[in-house]
Order: structure tokens, then sequence, then C-alpha cells
């Protein structure tokens, strides 16, 4: 059992990545700092959006307007923090 969830954990911490890219390029993208003609940064764009995009847009159904403030991340970043600290402290007293 204990190597599963050490894979989960893993999951966890490259999926906890993947939101920080997203942010990031994000910002990026809307300060016109990176070229959005570049195929390349256009790919990478893809992939974050699909990689993220489902789990924030579920959240943001339940998130109040608060104008150009995106707080889905935040949230995201909290619920896997707190997941695998759960799975950690979980399996910790497992033999």
């Amino acid at each position: 059992m204990q190597p599963l969830v050490k894979v989960l954990i893993f999951a966890i911490d490259i999926y906890w990545w993947i939101v920080i890219l997203a942010v990031v390029f994000s910002w990026l993208y809307a300060f016109n700092i990176v070229n959005s003609r570049n195929q390349l940064v256009d790919t990478i764009s893809n992939f974050l959006y699909r990689a993220t995009e489902p789990l924030f847009a579920r959240i943001r159904r339940f998130l109040p307007n608060l104008g150009g403030i995106d707080i889905a991340p935040i949230l995201v970043i909290l619920g896997l923090y707190l997941i695998r600290e759960y799975l950690i402290y979980l399996f910790r007293f497992v033999p």
C-alpha cells in the first residue's frame, strides 16, 4: 500500500507544479512577455490550459465574481496540499 501512496503523492506534486506553471505562464501571456505566435509557446500554453482548466472551471462555478482576480488556482493548490498532507499523515502509521 505504501508504494501506491508514494505514487499518489508524486502525482500530486507534479500537478502542483503544473498549476504553478500555468499561473506564471498566464501572467507572461497576459503582459505580452512571451510571443503568442510562437509554436512552442502555443504548445506549452495549450498543454497547461488543458491540464488545469477542467479543475479550475469546476471551482470557478462556486466562487463569487471578484472582477479580474482569479482565486481558483490558489484553492487548487491549497486542496492539493491538504490531500498530500492527509495521505502522509494517514499512512505514516501503517507499517
